[in-house]
């Protein structure tokens, strides 16, 4: 007996989508925006309060987290993680769990056409410049200035971005 595909999907009444969006099996999506021809992969989580632009890939296995906000034409490999918090603990001084009110979300930036490989960490608070690359397996603790890559663990930035002068050309540098 074939199973419809959107048993297999979790998306929220609240979430927002673009026109032509593609969603895959098995995702949970919940108080986001997707912009337009955006590709969401399997296994994926979009938490309240983050955002993703248009025409942006989220491979398989990936985890957005509230307050992380990607912008246009951007890529994100699997297993991408984002975080919000730059203390995390499961409890409070007193011992007891923390609740909404005993941390405060950190926001982080993707901007246009920044790409993140495979594997990656995204701290709480980074800023990932416009067209910037990030290397599989990077560890990114620091902003990554736009054009630029960075690589390694933390990560570290070498140079600029292989398809930097694509996007010069674009803006008539």
């Amino acid at each position: 007996m074939a199973r419809d595909a959107q048993e297999f999907r979790s998306v929220a009444d609240d979430v927002v989508l673009g026109t032509g969006v593609q969603l895959s099996r098995f995702i949970n999506l919940y108080g986001c925006e997707i912009g337009a021809e955006s590709v969401i992969g399997a296994f994926v989580e979009v938490q309240r309060g983050a955002s993703i632009g248009a025409r942006t890939k989220i491979s398989s296995h990936s985890f957005v987290c509230e307050g992380v906000k990607i912008g246009d034409r951007c890529f994100i490999g699997h297993n991408v993680t984002f975080t919000n918090d730059l203390t995390p603990r499961a409890t409070a001084v007193d011992g007891e769990l923390q609740g909404p009110d005993d941390w405060t979300v950190v926001p982080t930036i993707v901007q246009d056409e920044a790409s993140i490989g495979s594997g990656s960490t995204i701290l709480a608070g980074v800023n990932i410049g416009r067209g910037a690359l990030v290397g599989a397996g990077a560890v990114v603790t620091k902003d990554v200035p736009p054009g630029m890559l960075a690589i390694g663990v933390p990560a570290q930035i070498v140079g600029p971005a292989p398809d930097l002068a694509v996007l010069q050309a674009e803006e008539g540098r």
